[in-house]
């Protein structure tokens, strides 16, 4: 059962409507598992600093067994999910 949890200092309003639901979906899609075994956490509005900077930023986790783990599939999942949040 992957779990994905995005964190960001950005404030809920700023986040497009529907968010998790698409995490969801595009995590389902990238990972190759069912959504109804995917669970999504997005909090937001968090004090967070990255590289030195307070500018708008994020971070995503992902656990999921068997499916990240490889540098292989680290960098294929990285990749997909850079693109879904970019």
């Amino acid at each position: 059962m992957p779990f994905v949890e995005l964190e960001t200092n950005l404030p809920a309003g700023r986040l497009p409507s529907g968010l998790a639901q698409e995490l969801c979906a595009a995590a389902a899609d990238i990972l190759g598992k069912p959504a109804e075994r995917v669970n999504v956490t997005v909090r937001s509005g968090l004090p967070m600093v990255v590289s030195g900077s307070a500018e708008p930023c994020a971070q995503l986790l992902v656990s999921s067994i068997g499916v990240v783990g490889s540098a292989e599939q680290n960098q294929r999942h990285s990749a997909r999910f850079f693109d879904f949040l970019t």
